[in-house]
């Protein structure tokens, strides 16, 4: 790859883009240092804002760059993720954003510690929080990277290595100074700007076609490399029965991922009622579907104009065909039009990539220190950890846990950002969902089921994830020199998450420990009616 002629603009948009999201967040930062304002912004976010927020903390660098990548490379495999990512909102809007509003405070663990043993419980769901949030995290720095290095047209791993380094940087600092109200108002201008050159992007690939999405669908089939496998399942999963049940095991994943996702369930707590979280859900839903359907039409634009070949030889994992389809729209690399349309879209992925970064480091840091520091590691006789010591705990996770995501992610570059986040999907589904599941509405649910609830589905999905084709044993593998997987899925949640969801049952009936009825009750008024709700 040569350098890029539009280089010098796009690293001029990326600087405007960086220049006012610190702005944001040093303005916004000023207005509150209270816990209620760093964890849940104050709870004074109207549901229309909360719907663009939760938008922008939904539409990652996956979605963006990941699913429009696979949808060029893959066709009719690729559109399923767009479906998966979708339907997941189906689950959040009837079971989880209203009750999880009422019964909890700023994390998922308030909702379990309602009616639970505070500690046990605590520290199982905040150690799970982490995890997912930083497997999470992981998928947007590489999507950072690859970004990036299209933009200075250069192989490097030093150039992905120094923008991974820079991206934590800046998302330690979002977190450390703004808290979430600053980190929502990213979250509101990316999500707008994101819609909006998505729009864009794909009224001229329709005008290209002259609205003709037959001919869309034949071009991009001509340029797969494959003809008319591209159109039809199983160019990615259909290949073998073990590539089926790989999809089996993503759909699961996909669709009962986002219910368990913390940086999604603390949004909730951002607005003042359970009524303003329904309304912010469906918000985000008509955004995010309005998403997905344009995410179609530039993966499958991709694919026609730029080619499944030449979307490979820039980025095998497919993590840059939306710039490339830009800068081919706007005219090519010769053209000041397309040059400028190359800019402004990197910019955009680039914005989304830190905003969404933001709120995951944001949530991890929440679980930290009020789950982990400020409770579970805290008897009952101790001195109990003031508001003040703990926003500081969470700002000090804020820098540690931004580090730790740096070092990662300089091992993970190899993999696509979408199927990077499909992981992070399993292990909240295997570890969060059984356990909020369970936790709502099942009223013999006990502590001993919650925690091996947890452990239960967190657990063997890391080890079957380690133990698996992502980690050795393919040439897209983190460590491709090395074989030693025996799990020959590469997403676990087929397996995970019917664990997490038996553990939980298997731990609830073995424990001599009675339920808390009363507990229970009290959980149930306050999910239903919002009766004692923060």
């Amino acid at each position: 790859m040569t350098p890029h002629p539009s280089h010098g603009l796009a690293v001029a948009l990326f600087a405007v883009v960086v220049a006012v999201t610190l702005t944001i967040t040093v303005w916004v930062g000023r207005r509150g240092h209270a816990a209620e304002d760093f964890y849940a912004g104050g709870r004074d976010f109207s549901p229309l804002q909360n719907g663009f927020a939760l938008s922008g903390d939904y539409l990652s660098a996956a979605s963006f760059l990941g699913v429009t990548g696979l949808i060029a490379l893959y066709g009719y495999d690729g559109v399923l993720y767009s479906i998966g990512f979708l339907v997941a909102w189906l689950v959040v809007l009837m079971l989880v954003s209203e009750l999880v509003r009422n019964a909890g405070r700023y994390t998922l663990a308030d909702v379990l510690a309602l009616r639970m043993r505070q500690r046990p419980v605590r520290a199982a769901a905040g150690l799970a929080s982490m995890v997912v949030t930083l497997m999470y995290l992981i998928a947007q720095m590489v999507g950072a990277g690859s970004l990036v290095a299209l933009l200075l047209g250069t192989d490097s791993g030093a150039a992905k290595g120094w923008t991974i380094v820079a991206v934590g940087g800046l998302m330690i600092v979002y977190v450390t100074v703004g808290g979430m109200r600053a980190t929502t108002w990213i979250q509101i201008v990316k999500a707008f700007l994101l819609v909006a050159g998505s729009v864009l992007l794909t009224v001229l690939v329709v005008a290209r076609f002259h609205g003709d999405f037959g001919a869309l669908m034949n071009a991009a089939a001509q340029h797969s490399g494959v003809g008319d496998k591209y159109l039809e399942p199983g160019l990615r999963y259909g290949s073998s029965p073990i590539s089926r049940l790989d999809f089996v095991s993503l759909g699961l994943a996909l669709v009962l991922g986002t219910a368990g996702l913390p940086h999604i369930l603390s949004r909730f707590y951002t607005v003042p009622t359970a009524r303003a979280a329904r309304r912010s859900t469906m918000w985000a839903i008509g955004l995010i579907g309005c998403f997905y359907l344009m995410a179609i039409v530039l993966g499958l634009g991709a694919g026609a104009v730029v080619g499944a070949k030449a979307v490979r030889a820039s980025n095998p994992a497919g993590n840059t065909a939306v710039p490339l389809l830009a800068l081919d729209l706007g005219g090519g690399p010769d053209s000041t039009w397309g040059l400028l349309l190359f800019a402004v879209i990197s910019a955009i992925a680039f914005a989304t990539i830190l905003a969404v970064v933001a709120g995951l480091t944001l949530a991890s840091s929440a679980a930290f220190a009020h789950d982990l520091y400020a409770r579970a590691w805290r008897r009952p006789e101790e001195r109990q950890v003031s508001e003040r010591e703990e926003v500081i705990a969470a700002r000090i996770s804020a820098v540690v846990i931004g580090a730790l995501a740096i070092v990662l992610s300089l091992f993970a570059q190899r993999l696509n950002v979408a199927f990077l986040v499909g992981l992070a999907f399993a292990v909240a589904a295997s570890a969060n969902l059984p356990t909020l599941l369970y936790s709502l509405f099942w009223k013999r649910f006990t502590t001993r089921g919650a925690v091996w609830s947890v452990y239960g589905g967190l657990v063997p999905a890391v080890v079957l994830v380690l133990f698996s084709p992502v980690v050795s044993g393919a040439k897209t593998s983190v460590l491709p020199g090395l074989d030693f997987h025996w799990f020959p899925l590469e997403n676990p949640g087929l397996v995970s998450i019917p664990l997490g969801f038996l553990a939980g049952w298997l731990g609830t009936v073995l424990d001599r420990e009675p339920p808390d009825e009363d507990g229970f009750a009290e959980l149930e008024v306050r999910a239903l009616t919002g009766a004692g709700a923060a």
